[in-house]
């Protein structure tokens, strides 16, 4: 059970490895999903907290000024779940009573968190919502902060296909342009001026893995007495 709790995990790490957002600087877009998430809910506190292995990071923030807590403190429970979070007041819930959060700066008391999950089922982290004195969320303001948490994750679904695509069109011209090739070994210089083989390079610029074998050709001019046994033909 511990062995496919920590391959789920690696799984989810490597999910939000490939979106490539944690530790980029402020962006509007994700900035006006706290926002509205804050102005829905009444509330002065709102992240898009993304769960690392060992943090908590936030990519927007409303209302907070920290950039990251440790993750074992971390109210982002809706990882383990697919449903929102909600703790009404953190004092009477033996989870989260004893909390640095709670005891300390922030101070939270009132705390939804919807989970941002990907296509895939991973859950990255939670668009949450914080309140440092206890409250309800009504049954709209929970339809809206997951149907934000749902955008958030769009969101990051395009900035995952984009650079995909930027990728792929940067080896694309890197394919199409001409590629000095030696006339002799034929190996192949890169654009720093160093030779290296066809395989290492084709290899740097794409997914190809290569198998070795011999060709008729050359099994008969290197190994005549095998190519002979083995009937090769040659053009």
């Amino acid at each position: 059970m511990e062995a496919q709790r920590l391959a789920h995990e690696a799984a989810r790490l490597e999910a939000l490895k490939q979106y490539q957002i944690l530790d980029t600087p402020p962006e509007q877009t994700y900035d006006d999903f706290t926002l509205l998430a804050s102005y829905i809910c009444e509330v002065p506190i709102a992240l898009i907290s993304l769960l690392d292995a060992e943090r908590q990071w936030f990519k927007s923030k409303v209302g907070l000024d920290v950039n990251q807590t440790a993750r074992d403190i971390a109210f982002c429970h809706a990882i383990l779940t697919h449903e929102t979070l909600i703790v009404n007041d953190a004092f009477l819930d033996d989870r989260f009573v004893d909390n640095p959060l709670v005891t300390a700066d922030p101070s939270i008391r009132f705390y939804a968190g919807a989970p941002l999950v990907t296509p895939e089922g991973h859950i990255l982290g939670s668009l949450c919502v914080i309140d440092r004195k206890p409250r309800v969320l009504t049954d709209g303001q929970k339809t809206a902060l997951e149907a934000l948490a749902r955008q958030v994750v769009t969101q990051l679904e395009l900035r995952r296909v984009s650079a995909q695509l930027a990728e792929a069109l940067n080896r694309i011209k890197l394919m199409e342009g001409l590629i000095p090739i030696c006339s002799y070994c034929k190996g192949i210089r890169d654009d720093q001026g160093y030779w290296s083989t066809v395989e290492k390079f084709i290899k740097q610029h794409s997914d190809v893995e290569f198998t070795h074998g011999i060709c008729d050709k050359c099994l008969k001019k290197h190994f005549p007495k095998i190519a002979e046994r083995c009937g090769s033909k040659t053009d």
